[in-house]
C-alpha cells in the first residue's frame, strides 16, 4: 500500500470505496495513480482487501471518483453504502465460469487429441463438434483473461493475462481457420516426421485446458482476497453502533460517531462498551477476552480502566469516555489488521517477477519470429504457424498448474492430518520461520475455568465444600462459578437448591442452602464481610495465587469453611508440541495478555522459551512487529479476536479451527486437530508443499525457455508444442501428487 500525502485544509474529508476487478498489485497501484491525478484527492489503494482510502477535498463529489475509477477499467462503490458485495459477486462469477470451462474441457481434450493423432477413429464434423464446445470456453470462460489484457492494452503495459488472452485466441483462431477454410498438409514431429492432415486443430484442448486451470487458480486467490476483508469486516462488527450517552441526566440513545471524549455513557447488563474509558459510577464484571485474553472477566469499579468492545456481564456501569473513533484499542487493531494486510499483499512471488520480463520478451520474439520467416522467403502460412508454435510453446499451461496442483495435493494432505493452507502467501512464509509465538488462552490452555483443588478446613470434607458452593454457583453465570458448578456435579450426586441468592457484582455470590447461609467469592469479599480465614486458609489463597489461578472462598453461616482453586489448565498435547518445535530448531515465544504470574507458570510447565505476558491486542501486533524488525521470521498460533491482528502481521499464521472467526479469517493455516502437536506438523507440510511448489516452477520456466527457440525455429509446430505443453503439465502433476505421501511428524 503506497503511502500518500494528506491535502492540506479544514474542508477535506476521508472516505472509503470498495474496488473490484483488481488482479495484481499493478492494478491497485494503477488505480492509486487514477485517483491521485484528481486535484485536490490523495489516495491509497489497499490490493489485499480491495479497498481505496481518499483524501478529497470538499468540492470534489463522490460520483467523480467513483467515475475515474470505472474508466480505469474496474468498479468501485462508497464502502458502507447498500450495495452488492462486489468481491463476493466476483467469487461466484469465476467460479461460473470456472464450472463452465471445466465440463467443456474434458471432452474438447479427449476429442481433439485423440482424433487429431489417430485419423481412423475419426468421424465426419469432429473439428466442428471440438470447436463448437471450445467457443464457449474462449470467449466467455476466459473472459477475465481478455478483459484484463485489453485493459493492460489501454495503458501501455503487459501481464500473465495478456500471454494468456493472445495464447488461447490464438490456438483457437488457428483451429478455426484450419477447420473451416480446410488443411491437407501434414506437420512435422519435430522435423523428423509428418503429422496426420488435419491435426491443426488439437489447438483447441490448448485454449480449454490453459483457460481451466489459470481459472481455478484466480478462483481461489479470490476467495482469499475475499477473506482478508472479511477479517476487517468482522472486526468492524464488534464496534458498538449506539450509545447511552448522559445528558443533564438524562440517557440519549444516539449514534457512536455523536460519542466525544469526556462524554459519560451508560452500559448495561449485557451490552458492549462503546469506547475506552474510566468508571465513574456502578460496579460489575467486564469480559475483556475478546481483547486482552485474560479468560476471567475482570472486576471494575469507580476508577478503573475499561475498553471499547468489552462485554459488561452484570452490573449498570457509567463510564467516562477517554478515546473514541479511531484511538480506541478496538479500532487500532482494526487498523493493525489492515496494514498487516497490505504488507503481505506487497509481497512478489516469483511468478510475477519472472513474468515481467517472460510476457514482453515472449510477445517480441513471436513478432520476431513471424517477421524472420516472412523475410527469408518462406509462405506467411508457415510464418504464421511458427509465430503461433511460439504463443503456444509459452502459454503458461505448467506454469498454471505449478501453484494449484501443488497447492491441492498440499492441502489435501494437510487435511487429512488436521491443517488447512489457505493459499501460496502460507508456503512462502514457511520457508525461513525460526520463532514459533503460541497465545495462551485458548491455543496452549482450554480457554476455560476448572475447579483444580477443594480445601476445606478441618472437621469438613471437600465434598462437602463443593456441594455448598456448587448449589450457590448454579445462580451465576460467572466463568469461574461455571467450573465450580461442573466439579461439583461430578463430585457429588445432585446439587440441592439455593434460596435467597443474591450475585455481587465483581466479588461472588450468596444464599441460602439446606438452611445455611452460603457466601462463595474471592478474598476481598470475605474481608468485606469480616469473616476471619485460618491460616490454612491463607496459606492456600497465598499459594494459588503464586500459580496463577484463582482462589475461591467459601463461608457457611459466616465462618471460613475452605478454599476452592480454579484456573485454565494447560492442554495435555502442548509440552510435547514445544519439544518437537524445538527439535526443528525452532525457538518458542509464549506471549499473552495475561497476568505475568499465571503466564510464567504455564510458560514453565510447557517449556517455552521466553514468556511475554500482560500484553494487550495492539502491543500482541507490535511485539510481533518487533521482533521481525530484529531478523526473526515469526510464526504467530492464536484463536481469539484479540489475536487477529498478530496473526495477520506475522510471517506465517496458524489459527485453532475451534477460534474466532476474526483469527480464522485473519491466519495463514487452520489447525483442525485440537491436539497441539498439529503445529509443528503443519509447519513440515508447509515446508514440504512449498519445495514441491518451487520444483513445480523451475520445471514450467525451464520448459519454456528451452522450448522457445525450437518453436522460433520451426522445429515445433503447433501441434507438437501442444503435446509438450501437456506432457510438461503431466510432470508438473506427478511432482505435485508426491505430497500424498507426506507422513506427519518425523520419526526420531
Amino acid at each position: 500500500m503506497t503511502i500518500t500525502t494528506t491535502p492540506a485544509g479544514p474542508s477535506v474529508r476521508t472516505i472509503e470505496l470498495n474496488v473490484s476487478g483488481m488482479t495484481c498489485a499493478a492494478c491497485s497501484a494503477r488505480v492509486e495513480r487514477t485517483l491521485n491525478k484528481i486535484d485536490g484527492v490523495r489516495a491509497s489503494v489497499n490490493y489485499a482487501t480491495e479497498r481505496a482510502t481518499v483524501h478529497v477535498s470538499a468540492d470534489v463529489g463522490d460520483e467523480v471518483l467513483l467515475e475515474r475509477v470505472r474508466k480505469a477499467g474496474y468498479q468501485a462503490r462508497l464502502r458502507g453504502e447498500d450495495a452488492p458485495d462486489l468481491t463476493t459477486a466476483r467469487v461466484r462469477d469465476l467460479r461460473r465460469r470456472l464450472i463452465v470451462a471445466a465440463v467443456l474441457a474434458v471432452p474438447i481434450g479427449d476429442l481433439s487429441i485423440t482424433l487429431a493423432l489417430v485419423p481412423s477413429l475419426r468421424f465426419p464434423g469432429w473439428q466442428v463438434l471440438c470447436l463448437a464446445l471450445a467457443t464457449p470456453v474462449v470467449f466467455w470462460a476466459a473472459l477475465p483473461f481478455h478483459r484484463a489484457a485489453l485493459r493492460n492494452l489501454r495503458h501501455r503495459s503487459s501481464s500473465m493475462d495478456t500471454l494468456v488472452s493472445l495464447g488461447v485466441l490464438a490456438s483457437f483462431t488457428w483451429s478455426a481457420w484450419t477447420t473451416l477454410a480446410g488443411s491437407a498438409e501434414p506437420g512435422y514431429w519435430v522435423g523428423f516426421g509428418p503429422t496426420a492432415p488435419g491435426a491443426d486443430a488439437v489447438y483447441l484442448d490448448v485454449a480449454a485446458g490453459v483457460t481451466t486451470f489459470l481459472l481455478a487458480g484466480r478462483y481461489f486467490e479470490s476467495r482469499s482476497r475475499r477473506s482478508a476483508a472479511g477479517l476487517l469486516a468482522a472486526l468492524d462488527a464488534l464496534a458498538a453502533k449506539e450509545v447511552r450517552v448522559l445528558r443533564d441526566g438524562v440517557e440519549r440513545l444516539v449514534p457512536i460517531g455523536e460519542l466525544a471524549v469526556d462524554d459519560r455513557f451508560v452500559v448495561r447488563p449485557g451490552e458492549a462498551l462503546a469506547a475506552d474509558g474510566i468508571v465513574t459510577a456502578g460496579r460489575s464484571t467486564v469480559d475483556t477476552s475478546a481483547l486482552t485474553g485474560e479468560p476471567v472477566p475482570a472486576e471494575v469499579t469507580e476508577g478503573d480502566r475499561v475498553l471499547g468492545a468489552a462485554l459488561n456481564r452484570e452490573g449498570r456501569l457509567v463510564v467516562r469516555a477517554t478515546a473514541v473513533g479511531a484511538h480506541t484499542q478496538l479500532a487500532q487493531m482494526t487498523a493493525l489488521a489492515e496494514q498487516a494486510q497490505a504488507r503481505k499483499a506487497s509481497v512478489q512471488r516469483l511468478v510475477d517477477r519472472i513474468c515481467a520480463v517472460f510476457v514482453p520478451a515472449v510477445l517480441v520474439l513471436a513478432v520476431l519470429t513471424a517477421l524472420g520467416w516472412w523475410w527469408t522467403g518462406h509462405p506467411v502460412r508457415d510464418a504464421f504457424t511458427a509465430a503461433i508454435s511460439v504463443l503456444i510453446i509459452a502459454c503458461p499451461c505448467a506454469l498454471g498448474l505449478a501453484t494449484p496442483t501443488a497447492l491441492a495435493a498440499g492441502v489435501g494432505r494437510g487435511a487429512q492430518l488436521g491443517i488447512l493452507i489457505k493459499g501460496p502467501e502460507a508456503l512462502e512464509a514457511s520457508r525461513r520461520v525460526d520463532t514459533v509465538v503460541l497465545d495462551k488462552t485458548g491455543t496452549v490452555t482450554t480457554g476455560r475455568m476448572t475447579c483444580i483443588a477443594a480445601h476445606p478446613v478441618a472437621g469438613r470434607t471437600g465434598g462437602e465444600l463443593l456441594w455448598f458452593a456448587g448449589a450457590v454457583e448454579s445462580g451465576s453465570e460467572h466463568a469461574v462459578a461455571a467450573a465450580v458448578v461442573t466439579a461439583a456435579e461430578a463430585e457429588v450426586a445432585g446439587l440441592p437448591e439455593v434460596t435467597e441468592f443474591a450475585a455481587l457484582p465483581g466479588l461472588g455470590a450468596e444464599g441460602r442452602v439446606d438452611g445455611h447461609r452460603v457466601l462463595v467469592g474471592s478474598p476481598r469479599l470475605v474481608a468485606e464481610r469480616a469473616i476471619v480465614l485460618p491460616q490454612e486458609c491463607v496459606e492456600r489463597i497465598v499459594a494459588a495465587q503464586a500459580d496463577g489461578a484463582v482462589a475461591v472462598v467459601v463461608a457457611i453461616d459466616g465462618e471460613a469453611a475452605g478454599v476452592l482453586v480454579v484456573r485454565d489448565v494447560v492442554k495435555p498435547s502442548a509440552r510435547g508440541a514445544v519439544a518437537e518445535l524445538r527439535k526443528l530448531g525452532l525457538r518458542t515465544v509464549l506471549l499473552t495478555g495475561d497476568h505475568r504470574i499465571a503466564a510464567e507458570t504455564v510458560g514453565a510447565e510447557i517449556g517455552v522459551d521466553e514468556v511475554l505476558a500482560e500484553v494487550l491486542p495492539a502491543e500482541k501486533a507490535a511485539v510481533i512487529d518487533r521482533l521481525r524488525a530484529g531478523g526473526a521470521r515469526v510464526a504467530m498460533v492464536g484463536d481469539g479476536i484479540n489475536d487477529g491482528p498478530a496473526l495477520a502481521g506475522a510471517d506465517l499464521g496458524l489459527a485453532m479451527a475451534h477460534g474466532s472467526d476474526i483469527a480464522l479469517r485473519s491466519a495463514d493455516v487452520v489447525l483442525v486437530r485440537e491436539d497441539l502437536g498439529v503445529v509443528p506438523d503443519a509447519i513440515r507440510l508447509a515446508n514440504r508443499t512449498l519445495g514441491v511448489l518451487r520444483g513445480n516452477l523451475v520445471w514450467a520456466f525451464a520448459y519454456n525457455v528451452a522450448a522457445l527457440p525450437l518453436a522460433a525455429l520451426g522445429l515445433l509446430n503447433p501441434l507438437i508444442a501442444g503435446a509438450a505443453m501437456s506432457l510438461s503439465s503431466v510432470l508438473v502433476v506427478s511432482n505435485s501428487l508426491r505430497l500424498r505421501s507426506f507422513g506427519g511428524p518425523s520419526p526420531d
